[in-house]
């Protein structure tokens, strides 16, 4: 009994194939607009699905905390005698004052992300780069870059290392100094610093250990490592939103054309119909032929656009909406992100784009199928 239904089923789509390739023309058409619409939608998906995994991976290893102090509701540098402060609280292990901040370069116009260096020792006349800023700047190592100081002079580094391409999502636009170089370079005094960083022994008294921050410092505000991951998970999705949305204009049309070709079948269809069903075929029969029609061509579509978008994305860097989803600045950086595909993702662009136009093709076939054979060819 299953064998005779499956020599059914190939025979079926055996005919679909061949009456395809007599419709080249519609076949085609069809299946380079539908392949494209889904390479647009899964390119969206799979780039920002995959920079979400790679923020989450980059931000694993970031600290627990950052604990800020706010002064009028803005952030604030905060004094060392916090750093004491924070110390005490039972469950942080281990807490240190951070330097960072953003420098304006009018050379090319760009903001850099400046910090101090607590792993590489740094003289103060040397720094570490990103890649973005050695592109921009068209520097080596050895070289000597310069940077305007906050007290009107200039600054003048010797380029110790480069940052490697595969750190260049986060270290594109990063100047990394030592400390007494940045408090030089922004006129910073001794004894403060831009953040606390503390690291809590036990993840599940993260919570408890910020609750106690606030009561201790109260003008001071913690943010907890998850708190940012929330945040660019918001960020992606927002971004995402926006360029699906702008696509709304395409997949409509999509829709319209898909339907149309679905819907409404031509005269030699109905033809073709109507000769089955006079030679003995039965409308179950027909209905099969076109649901596997209507699958072929859905499925097709699906895998060909899906494997143009996985090159689009993971071998191309998503060039057509790369600076929207990843956000706008004058130093982009180049990486190559790591293949990650989201099954629950895969599995709704699936339904959503295969499951309409094969089911669109049911109705009409089947109202063509139950009309008498003469009054069809006719």
């Amino acid at each position: 009994m299953t064998s005779a239904f499956l020599r059914r089923q190939r025979y079926l789509i055996d005919y679909t194939l061949t009456s395809l390739a007599r419709r080249k023309g519609k076949s085609l058409s069809l299946l380079l607009v539908y392949s494209a619409i889904v390479s647009l939608l899964a390119s969206v998906m799979l780039f920002t699905h995959a920079l979400r995994q790679e923020a989450h991976t980059l931000l694993e290893a970031a600290p627990e905390i950052v604990l800020q102090r706010m002064e009028a509701g803005r952030h604030a540098l905060i004094p060392e005698a916090y750093l004491t402060q924070t110390e005490t609280i039972r469950g942080v292990s281990a807490s240190y004052g951070r330097l960072w901040g953003y420098l304006y370069d009018p050379i090319i116009q760009a903001n850099y992300t400046v910090m101090v260096s607590r792993d590489s020792p740094l003289t103060a006349m040397e720094a570490v780069i990103g890649a973005g800023l050695a592109r921009a700047r068209g520097v080596a190592v050895g070289d000597l870059i310069s940077f305007p100081a906050a007290d009107g002079g200039t600054f003048v580094f010797e380029i110790k290392e480069i940052f490697s391409s595969e750190s260049e999502l986060m270290s594109s636009d990063l100047l990394l100094i030592s400390a007494h170089a940045y408090r030089a370079l922004f006129s910073l005094p001794e004894g403060v610093y831009t953040d606390i960083v503390l690291k809590v022994r036990n993840r599940n008294e993260v919570a408890k250990v910020a609750e106690k921050l606030v009561q201790r410092l109260p003008d001071t505000r913690p943010i907890m490592r998850e708190e940012i991951l929330r945040t660019y998970d918001a960020i992606f999705s927002w971004r995402q939103g926006i360029v699906l949305l702008v696509l709304v204009g395409a997949m409509a049309a999509f829709i319209i054309f898909a339907w149309e070709k679905a819907s409404g079948l031509s005269g030699e269809e109905r033809r073709e119909i109507g000769i089955l069903k006079a030679v003995g075929w039965e409308t179950a029969d027909i209905m099969r032929m076109k649901f596997w029609e209507g699958m072929i061509l859905s499925f097709t579509a699906f895998s060909l656009g899906y494997l143009a978008a996985y090159i689009h994305v993971f071998w191309s860097s998503a060039p057509l909406f790369a600076a929207v989803i990843q956000g706008w600045a004058t130093l982009y950086p180049r990486f190559q992100l790591l293949p990650v595909v989201d099954g629950l993702q895969l599995a709704t662009l699936l339904l959503l784009t295969v499951l309409p136009y094969t089911v669109a093709t049911i109705f009409p076939v089947w109202q063509a199928a139950i009309t008498d054979p003469d009054e069809v060819m006719r």
